[in-house]
């Protein structure tokens, strides 16, 4: 079988000039949005969106989210050599092809354990990818030896509340209704490469968690 090479070249555009397809069908939940500020933030752009050339620009074939978020951005463009019926394919196939690979959940745990990330947005993500890995192997509980426990670090530039329980019979009630997991504390490496193994029900949620468990009510 011949495989085509259909890169033109690669650019660099500015977000904003990048004409968004009117097929897209995808939509970006908070979370994701979060989860992808989170991750240009510590690493930046290291993958390039994907456009064809029309007669009115440069129109997205993937990478809307990317765009949206840093319209002020020059970002790196692949140019694709493709019609538009194509496009098409592309736009509906791309993502389907990816969530079709499944994980190897010691592999993904193992990787996790070595990452240092600053995010809460993204430790969320994270912490999801394994809990799924568990749901779908079985496990009817969150697993301690899985769960990582979420942003600890609270930093000077976040706003943040402290709700103290005067009773165990409260803290009992705050789980259930929170849904607080079991994790283990510090499962991700420190600047200084210290680890902390500690098992416990996890001590940090974000406001979003917060709230939407109060609307739930």
């Amino acid at each position: 079988m011949e495989i085509r090479d259909r890169i033109k070249e690669l650019r660099r555009v500015k977000a904003s000039d990048l004409i968004p397809n009117p097929k897209n069908w995808r939509t970006h939940p908070v979370a994701q949005q979060d989860a992808l500020r989170g991750v240009l933030a510590e690493v930046g752009y290291a993958d390039a969106l994907l456009a064809r050339e029309t007669d009115q620009g440069l129109m997205l074939v993937d990478g809307h989210l990317r765009a949206e978020t840093t319209p002020d951005s020059q970002v790196p463009v692949l140019v694709l050599d493709i019609n538009e019926a194509e496009a098409d394919l592309m736009l509906a196939t791309l993502d389907p092809l990816a969530a079709m690979a499944e994980a190897d959940g010691e592999s993904l745990k193992m990787l996790t354990e070595t990452l240092e990330v600053e995010s809460v947005a993204v430790r969320e993500m994270l912490q999801g990818l394994l809990q799924k890995d568990n749901d779908s192997s079985g496990g009817t509980k969150p697993s301690r030896e899985v769960l990582v426990d979420q942003a600890i670090q609270l930093k000077p530039q976040r706003e943040y509340i402290v709700v103290v329980c005067d009773s165990d019979a409260e803290f009992a009630l705050l789980v259930e209704h929170l849904e607080l997991k079991t994790v283990r504390r510090g499962g991700y490496k420190t600047k200084d490469s210290r680890r902390s193994d500690e098992v416990g029900v996890e001590r940090v949620i974000t406001a979003r968690r917060l709230l939407d468990a109060c609307s739930n009510t």
